[in-house]
Protein backbone atom coordinates (compact mmCIF):
# COMPACT_ATOMS: atom_id res chain seq x y z
CA UNK A 1 0.00 0.00 0.00
CA UNK A 2 2.46 2.05 0.79
CA UNK A 3 4.18 2.15 -2.63
CA UNK A 4 0.95 3.50 -4.08
CA UNK A 5 1.43 6.78 -1.43
CA UNK A 6 4.45 7.30 -2.81
CA UNK A 7 3.69 7.20 -6.55
CA UNK A 8 0.24 9.48 -5.55
CA UNK A 9 2.80 11.71 -3.98
CA UNK A 10 5.28 11.71 -7.22
CA UNK A 11 2.18 12.30 -9.26
CA UNK A 12 0.64 15.16 -7.49
CA UNK A 13 4.60 16.94 -6.91
CA UNK A 14 4.85 16.43 -10.75
CA UNK A 15 1.74 17.81 -11.59
CA UNK A 16 2.23 21.20 -9.47
CA UNK A 17 5.74 21.21 -11.09
CA UNK A 18 4.91 20.69 -14.63
CA UNK A 19 1.79 23.35 -14.06
CA UNK A 20 4.10 25.80 -12.56
CA UNK A 21 6.32 26.02 -15.53
CA UNK A 22 4.14 28.42 -17.87
CA UNK A 23 4.41 30.71 -15.13
CA UNK A 24 7.84 30.51 -14.63
CA UNK A 25 7.93 31.93 -17.84
CA UNK A 26 11.00 30.65 -19.17
CA UNK A 27 12.71 30.59 -15.17
CA UNK A 28 12.76 34.26 -15.61
CA UNK A 29 10.04 34.89 -12.60
CA UNK A 30 11.58 32.92 -9.27
CA UNK A 31 9.04 31.57 -7.37
CA UNK A 32 7.31 29.64 -10.41
CA UNK A 33 10.77 28.50 -11.28
CA UNK A 34 11.32 27.22 -7.14
CA UNK A 35 8.26 25.91 -7.64
CA UNK A 36 8.92 23.74 -10.70
CA UNK A 37 12.83 22.46 -9.12
CA UNK A 38 11.16 21.53 -5.71
CA UNK A 39 8.06 19.84 -7.30
CA UNK A 40 10.40 17.82 -9.56
CA UNK A 41 12.97 17.14 -6.80
CA UNK A 42 9.46 15.41 -4.48
CA UNK A 43 7.90 14.36 -7.59
CA UNK A 44 11.51 11.95 -8.63
CA UNK A 45 12.43 11.14 -4.64
CA UNK A 46 8.82 9.77 -4.08
CA UNK A 47 9.43 7.88 -7.78
CA UNK A 48 12.72 6.49 -6.54
CA UNK A 49 10.79 4.99 -3.54
CA UNK A 50 7.98 3.39 -5.31
CA UNK A 51 10.50 1.83 -7.37
CA UNK A 52 11.70 0.04 -4.36
CA UNK A 53 8.42 -2.32 -5.31
CA UNK A 54 7.20 -1.40 -8.07
CA UNK A 55 9.09 -2.03 -11.39
CA UNK A 56 9.84 0.39 -13.50
CA UNK A 57 8.04 0.20 -16.81
CA UNK A 58 4.30 0.01 -14.56
CA UNK A 59 5.50 2.93 -12.44
CA UNK A 60 6.12 4.91 -15.05
CA UNK A 61 3.45 3.85 -16.97
CA UNK A 62 1.38 5.34 -14.31
CA UNK A 63 2.95 8.32 -13.32
CA UNK A 64 3.13 9.78 -16.77
CA UNK A 65 -0.02 8.35 -17.57
CA UNK A 66 -2.00 9.88 -14.48
CA UNK A 67 0.01 13.22 -14.57
CA UNK A 68 -0.37 13.56 -18.18
CA UNK A 69 -4.41 13.65 -17.77
CA UNK A 70 -4.16 15.90 -14.92
CA UNK A 71 -2.15 18.48 -16.43
CA UNK A 72 -4.79 18.23 -19.31
CA UNK A 73 -7.57 19.03 -16.22
CA UNK A 74 -5.18 22.18 -14.81
CA UNK A 75 -4.55 23.67 -18.11
CA UNK A 76 -8.19 23.75 -18.89
CA UNK A 77 -9.03 24.85 -15.22
CA UNK A 78 -6.35 27.04 -14.64
CA UNK A 79 -4.90 28.27 -18.11
CA UNK A 80 -8.23 28.43 -19.82
CA UNK A 81 -6.52 25.70 -22.97
CA UNK A 82 -9.43 23.95 -24.73
CA UNK A 83 -9.64 20.34 -24.58
CA UNK A 84 -11.12 19.23 -27.94
CA UNK A 85 -12.71 15.77 -28.43
CA UNK A 86 -9.08 14.31 -29.82
CA UNK A 87 -7.66 15.65 -26.81
CA UNK A 88 -10.25 13.91 -24.52
CA UNK A 89 -10.32 10.65 -26.75
CA UNK A 90 -6.56 10.07 -25.56
CA UNK A 91 -7.04 11.03 -22.22
CA UNK A 92 -9.49 8.76 -22.04
CA UNK A 93 -7.49 6.19 -23.93
CA UNK A 94 -4.57 6.83 -21.48
CA UNK A 95 -7.25 6.30 -18.37
CA UNK A 96 -8.12 3.24 -19.91
CA UNK A 97 -4.61 2.07 -20.24
CA UNK A 98 -3.71 2.61 -16.83
CA UNK A 99 -6.86 0.62 -15.66
CA UNK A 100 -5.71 -2.17 -18.09
CA UNK A 101 -2.70 -2.46 -16.57
CA UNK A 102 -3.72 -1.95 -13.01
CA UNK A 103 -6.32 -4.84 -13.56
CA UNK A 104 -4.89 -7.26 -15.74
CA UNK A 105 -1.20 -7.35 -15.42
CA UNK A 106 0.53 -9.81 -13.27
CA UNK A 107 3.68 -6.95 -13.60
CA UNK A 108 1.50 -4.76 -12.32
CA UNK A 109 2.68 -6.08 -8.23
CA UNK A 110 -0.22 -6.08 -6.50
Amino acid sequence: MQKWLYLALAIVAEVIATSALKSSAGFSNPWPTALVVAGYAIAFYFLSLTLNSMPVGIAYAIWSGVGTVLIGLVAWLVHGQRLDLPALLGMALIVAGVAVINLFSKTASH
